[in-house]
């Protein structure tokens, strides 16, 4: 009937905002990129990755969440995800100097991997949150979320020796953050402290990226 038809697809709720803001932010992280204004570029990654540090602590505290909503949420966030931290970041790796037939094999490789961890997280996820309410105490493998620290932190470290160097930089950051998404080792999920630092170093990396001081 016309009732039904009026309704809109999806679940709305606060516990998926901060999903919604991280793709956002990537989104307009990519017009800066394309546009060549990779500090803003940067500066947008960071946020996408605090977005989504936080989107599931939100969620979390929607105690009647239905199967249905968890099951939309882990769907949504991933689905963001591999736009936000694998997408984004091979495009704006690649203008900012990852190019060549070598660079393009490890962005082709990197988003290969990415949506490979993505899709076995959810899997994974699905499963335990069938067999357990408990929260997650570790990630197997990287998480692809990791390159909204590592990549304004190699921004600022190489800046700070030589940006000649950058490219060779950025070809064995983004290799090796490929090579971890994949490999199976257990990772702690940080804890609030752990958190706090971890977003003080890239607020560190952005302030001196933006010669703040």
């Amino acid at each position: 009937n016309l009732e039904e038809l009026s309704k809109m697809i999806g679940f709305y709720n606060y516990t998926v905002i901060l999903t919604y803001m991280s793709l956002i932010s990537s989104s307009l992280g990519m017009i800066f990129a394309v546009n060549y204004r990779f500090k803003l570029a940067l500066l947008c990654l960071a946020l996408s990755g605090l977005f989504d540090m936080f989107d599931g602590k939100v969620a979390r505290m929607k105690k009647n969440r239905t199967d249905d909503e968890k099951s939309f949420g882990i769907q949504l966030d991933s689905l963001c995800d591999a736009i936000c931290f694998g997408a984004f970041p091979i495009l704006l790796s690649y203008l900012m100097g990852l190019q060549g037939p070598f660079g393009i094999a490890i962005l082709l490789f990197y988003i290969t991997a990415g949506v490979i961890r993505l899709g076995y997280f959810n899997v994974m996820e699905i499963k335990r949150q069938e067999e357990t309410s408990e929260n997650r105490k570790y990630y197997s493998g990287l998480p692809i979320t990791s390159i909204s620290v590592i990549l304004p932190l190699v921004s600022m470290l190489t800046g700070l020796v030589d940006y000649n160097y950058f490219p060779a930089v950025l070809h064995f950051t983004m290799l090796a953050t490929g090579i971890l998404f994949i490999v199976n080792f257990k990772m702690p999920k940080p804890k609030n402290t752990t958190l706090g630092i971890l977003i003080a170093i890239v607020a560190i990396s952005l302030l001196k990226i933006f010669h703040v001081f």
